[in-house]
């Protein structure tokens, strides 16, 4: 609580420094005394006219670091207030995939006059990444690392590392080049720093050092970079030579997008929402998979129809349809969440797949089998002790619930595995047509098991 105290005043004092009368000269270095992120998070309480002062008077360097701290949406609007050479001269200090993101949200017009402000190489570095597509690895990338050559000795790399350190500042870790300017491996900072003048460059480069491809799918190789607990890995192109780096925060952003992405596609959405985005947009978002789904659920309303005899003559059945239905929706659920995980491992044998199959069929034969006892037990007890019904009547009810339960919970733990297996196969993400899909077939199976079980035994064989 004290240390929220204690940034919120720190944040007073950078908004009242920026409503005071002070210079320019002295509103510059007083702002220097403050973290970005303070910064960052006073812009939206300032007015327009004490963001442009803030704008102005504030370091390039120290207000390119309060925007890395925000969504790149925020910064397009921010970027709009300044003129366009001071645009340029802010987004020339941001991390190069920051850059690119934020030059995308701009309007076509004023994105071109900033790019033409941009220096030569920093326009380039931003085109190269600005070229691959939101999908592709390439496209969060930053060219902000240090390269050497191979053939340097350590006094050498030392000496090459200080000049390029003036423009970048991730040293802790220093990419190799070979003769051809191809990725050869990576030494650390600190083994550099410990090496004596006279050892060989040779024997401090890793030259197992993970790496990926630019045009790489993110969901792709999202698993390879988890893996790694790197601060900076190479993305290379086509011709192995390195056009960047990921850095660790860019792979912490890059995990929480994807998973954002599966948690709304769950849902059967085709996008994230916030809370800005307008109301025929949100609609439009989740009219498709609803009237899917309606359909569905007419079909499942039309099997309960079918049924309609049987529930009129043992009308007390339709007081646990919810317990059939929810527990074999929960079942497929959970076996759904485990195999959109596994499958996350591209390199997935089709032995693997069937072994998943498997497992989960046990786990449903066995979770059934102990849910089903259960509620033939409970049931059995609760009909004959609360409802005053005979025993042999009560447990018969509680029995088919029991067998129902057990039947549908198998078939919903196979089927919250082969369905995403299934459109995984043909080529569609598995989270796309995964939770609500999933609980409407499970649905329609649970209600056909019940109901027909019911016919079955208590009204065919039983005579009730």
């Amino acid at each position: 609580m004290a240390e929220k105290e204690i940034r919120r005043d720190y944040q007073d004092e950078i908004i009242s420094l920026m409503r005071g009368n002070d210079s320019p000269r002295v509103i510059h270095y007083k702002l220097d005394d403050y973290h970005a992120s303070d910064i960052a998070q006073i812009l939206e309480e300032l007015t327009d006219q004490e963001r442009k002062k803030l704008f102005r008077v504030c370091g390039k360097t120290l207000l390119a670091e309060a925007f890395e701290c925000l969504e790149e949406e925020q910064v397009g609007a921010y970027i709009v207030e300044m003129d366009v050479r001071r645009a340029a001269a802010v987004i020339s200090e941001l991390e190069t995939d920051t850059a690119a993101n934020v030059l995308r949200e701009l309007e076509k017009e004023r994105r071109g006059l900033i790019i033409d402000a941009l220096d030569t190489e920093v326009r380039q570095e931003i085109s190269i990444i600005a070229s691959y597509d939101e999908d592709e690895i390439g496209s969060k990338m930053t060219a902000n690392f240090i390269h050497v050559g191979l053939d340097l000795s350590v006094k050498q790399t030392m000496s090459e590392l200080v000049n390029q350190a003036e423009e970048n500042d991730n040293i802790s870790t220093i990419f190799v080049e070979d003769e051809e300017g191809l990725f050869y491996g990576a030494l650390s900072l600190k083994d550099l720093i410990r090496a004596r003048s006279t050892t060989d460059l040779n024997t401090l480069i890793v030259t197992s050092f993970p790496y990926v491809y630019a045009n790489e799918q993110i969901d792709e190789c999202i698993e390879k970079l988890k893996d790694y607990s790197e601060d900076l890995i190479p993305v290379l192109n086509e011709d192995n030579k390195i056009l960047g780096v990921i850095t660790s925060q860019s792979i912490v952003e890059v995990v929480d997008d994807e998973l954002s992405e599966d948690y709304v596609k769950f849902a059967g959405l085709t996008a994230e929402e916030d809370l800005k985005e307008p109301l025929g947009q949100s609609i439009r978002k989740r009219m498709p998979w609803l009237l899917i789904l309606l359909c569905l659920g007419m079909v499942v309303s039309t099997l309960v129809g079918a049924f309609e005899r049987v529930i009129a003559h043992l009308t007390i059945i339709m007081a646990f349809q919810s317990l059939i239905l929810d527990m074999a929706g929960n079942v497929g659920t959970q076996s759904l969440a485990v195999t959109i995980r596994v499958l996350t491992d591209e390199n997935l044998t089709v032995g693997q797949k069937f072994k998943l199959v498997f497992k989960e069929s046990r786990v449903g034969l066995s979770v059934g089998l102990i849910l089903g006892v259960a509620s033939v037990v409970l049931i059995g007890l609760y009909l004959m002790f609360i409802k005053q019904k005979e025993p042999l009547f009560a447990f018969a009810v509680s029995g088919c619930i029991g067998v129902s339960l057990l039947v549908s919970m198998i078939f919903s733990s196979v089927i919250g595995t082969l369905i995403p297996l299934f459109f995984k196969k043909i080529k569609v993400d598995p989270a796309v047509a995964s939770g609500p899909l999933i609980t409407t077939i499970n649905d329609l199976i649970a209600v056909g098991c019940y109901y027909g079980m019911s016919w079955i035994l208590l009204i065919n064989v039983m005579g009730f």
